[in-house]
Formats: structure tokens, sequence, C-alpha cells
């Protein structure tokens, strides 16, 4: 018999992303929320997001590949807050919660305080069992 996962609960996983109210960028990788601008440079952020599969900044469907994936959109024009090197993207959900929810590396590029940086739009796919 075949490995198998519905597509339900691939989407768990993937809707948990998706509760981001939250985008940085940073000069490292957090490991939780507490981390941003304690140990981990935060570059540009806090870029509001709105949460939820197909509410405007995330979108689950089929994977590229197999299995399924969420899309996050692009965020244009963010204001550069302090200067220095970026090298991850994080969602996270602030407010009460200050949750980590994903981060992902980036193309490494120094940003100036005061500029403004674009995070193009990318995905996180989650293959079907194999």
């Amino acid at each position: 018999m075949a490995k198998f996962a519905p597509d339900s609960t691939i989407d768990g996983m993937l809707e948990q992303i998706a509760l981001a109210d939250e985008m940085y960028v940073t000069d490292s990788q957090p490991t939780s929320y507490a981390d941003l601008g304690d140990s981990v440079a935060v570059l540009a952020g806090p870029i509001s997001l709105t949460p939820g599969d197909g509410n405007g900044d995330f979108v689950i469907g089929d994977g590229d590949v197999s299995g399924r994936k969420v899309t996050v959109a692009a965020q244009n024009g963010a204001t550069v807050v302090a200067t220095g090197d970026a090298t991850h993207v994080v969602l996270a959900t602030g407010g009460s919660t200050d949750v980590l929810r994903y981060v992902t590396t980036c193309t490494q590029q120094t940003l100036t305080q005061g500029n403004t940086v674009n995070v193009g739009e990318w995905g996180v796919e989650v293959a079907d069992p194999t």
C-alpha cells in the first residue's frame, strides 16, 4: 500500500504559516519571536500582513511539484529600519501571542537604513509522501 496524506492534512501545516500577520527581514535566523530585535537584528519590519488563506497575502493550493503549497504575496516598499546584511525573511504573529511561524533564507544583500526593500512572492511547498 502506498503512503498517502489527504490535502487537508498538509493544508493544516500551511494554514499555521498563513496565520502570520507580520513579516521581517533580518540579518540572521531567529529561533523564537523573542530573538527579533534581541539576538537577531531586524532590518525591515514589522511589515503588516493579512493572515488567512485567500485573504490577500496567503494562498494555499496545489504544489508546483506535488503536494500543497502556501504562496506568500510580494511586499514592496518596506522601510529599512537598520543597516545590515539581509539573509532571512521571517513570518510571525505579533501582538499578545508573539509566535514565530516560518523562517526562510533570502539572497544576501546589504540594506541601508532609511531606504526601502522589496520582498518578492515566495512559497512553502510540502510534497506528497513517497
